[in-house]
């Protein structure tokens, strides 16, 4: 940019040089986490927008969806307002309810117990909300999930735990490619939750006490199985419970309000303690046993998505995380058809193993990749 200056007889030239500050769009929510991502971001120099996403809730539950209630978007408009920054919310309510809720549905109708914050994850929040930073001309997006990046010595991006093994969020986000990472940032994977409170005292935001969720959005408070009641009452029909002999002890109330392991609340008489061993959605059959029955050493995991775009030299041994509070265990992995599907075999027996859920593939604290658990054995 060129200015003139004209004093007295004396004219001359000054030229400014306008440096372009780098653009990030943080997803916001209201909660202390992705708040402190973008003060983090903000006092690193970055051009900050604030956005949140207008999520779906059920007719008359808009104040309870705990991702976008009017006090989260109050509460983060405040935090934006304190650090300075534009703030925008962006409706995603019909394709949220499109691809997010209809998947949850649609998983239960075949009888397995799906994780949804995976495919929003996948859908909502590193395609729809993405696509809306990239267009408001955004070089990065970044949220306040409790992850890390790192490049190797090859030039690829690795996903990594965030720092607090407590609440570290890589299972999440397995569903990232080098493409989304390449233009991602995660600022508080670095620190521990207590700092993060800390850092949010720190910059004055109002957040900085405020408890974290724990439930799914759209469920608002309640349980899942009022949920399906409500909205999909044809997938909970009753039908037998019954030993893997075949032998039939009693009815069930629709395969949906059980999960693998329950043990309460089965509704049949046994001298010795039953637990959940699968479903048959075919026969709407609910299978049970007793306690040395549970269990499985291996899984078939099917839809990878391998972080460095391709999938390891196979067979190889990792560490494995089959729900989101699980522990990891140690398997040996087997690749099948190419890569996109793959064989894990436990080298100890696991318990609650899920159809639905993901398993993802760990290498210390790299993930390699992850898919969703087809069954068990």
């Amino acid at each position: 940019m060129t200015l003139l200056h004209l004093y007295g007889k004396s004219l001359y030239t000054t030229t400014f040089i306008t440096v372009k500050m780098t653009k990030v769009v943080v997803g916001m929510s209201g909660g202390v986490d992705s708040s402190v991502a973008a003060a983090l971001l903000k006092e690193q120099g970055y051009d900050v927008v604030g956005m949140m996403l207008r999520l779906w809730s059920e007719p008359g539950k808009e104040d309870s969806n705990r991702c976008c209630t009017p006090d989260s978007m109050a509460q983060a408009r405040r935090v934006a307002a304190k650090l300075n920054i534009p703030f925008y919310v962006v409706d995603a309510k019909d394709i949220f309810r499109k691809t997010v809720v209809n998947y949850f549905l649609d998983g239960y109708a075949r009888g397995e117990t799906p994780n949804p914050c995976i495919l929003c994850n996948r859908q909502i929040r590193w395609e729809f909300l993405f696509n809306h930073a990239l267009a408001m001309g955004a070089d990065f997006m970044a949220t306040g999930h409790y992850v890390r990046i790192e490049k190797d010595a090859l030039g690829r991006l690795n996903l990594l735990k965030g720092i607090d093994p407590a609440k570290d969020q890589s299972y999440v986000l397995h569903v990232l490619t080098q493409d989304k990472l390449a233009q991602a940032l995660f600022p508080v994977g670095h620190y521990p939750k207590s700092e993060i409170r800390a850092i949010a005292e720190k910059f004055g935001l109002s957040v900085a006490k405020r408890p974290d969720s724990q439930d799914l959005c759209f469920l608002a408070g309640d349980d899942y199985r009022g949920f399906l009641q409500r909205n999909a009452p044809e997938i909970l029909q009753a039908g037998a419970i019954v030993r893997r002999d075949g032998l039939v002890l009693g009815q069930h109330v629709g395969l949906a309000n059980y999960t693998i392991g329950q043990r309460k609340g089965l509704g049949i008489p046994s001298a010795v303690p039953l637990y959940v061993l699968g479903k048959d959605a075919t026969q709407n059959t609910l299978i049970v046993g007793e306690s040395d029955e549970l269990g499985t050493s291996e899984v078939l995991v099917d839809q990878i998505n391998w972080l460095c775009g391709d999938p390891p030299e196979g067979p190889f041994r990792a560490m494995v995380k089959t729900r989101y509070t699980a522990r990891e265990a140690p398997a040996w992995v087997t690749l099948l058809d190419n890569g996109t599907k793959a064989s894990g075999r436990f080298e100890n027996r696991q318990r609650d193993i899920t159809p639905g859920q993901a398993a993802v593939f760990y290498d210390g604290d790299k993930v390699l990749g992850g898919g969703i658990i087809v069954n068990s054995k």
